[in-house]
């Protein structure tokens, strides 16, 4: 698996530790960023998405939004 998974979350989401949980289980590695505290990220994660709440995720260039395991598993090309 060679797509960069990158999660915008916060630390008092359901659905994104939910999300993260299913990567670690598939041993997926991916960049977290914590917009509850940056500020930065989280303009980044609007303008790129146009989202305001989270998880945010990105397979690639694959723009997933909210704990979407089917899509999760069709983006990274792994079995659920």
């Amino acid at each position: 698996m060679d797509k960069k998974v990158t999660i915008y979350s916060t630390p008092t989401c359901h659905f994104c530790h939910m999300t993260k949980d299913f990567l670690k289980e598939k041993g997926i590695s991916y960049t977290d960023y914590d917009v509850a505290r940056d500020l930065e990220k989280r303009q980044e994660m609007i303008q790129k998405s146009g989202q305001m709440g989270v998880p945010v995720i990105f397979v690639g260039d694959e723009l997933i939004i909210g704990f979407d395991k089917e899509r999760l598993v069709s983006s990274l090309g792994i079995s659920a």
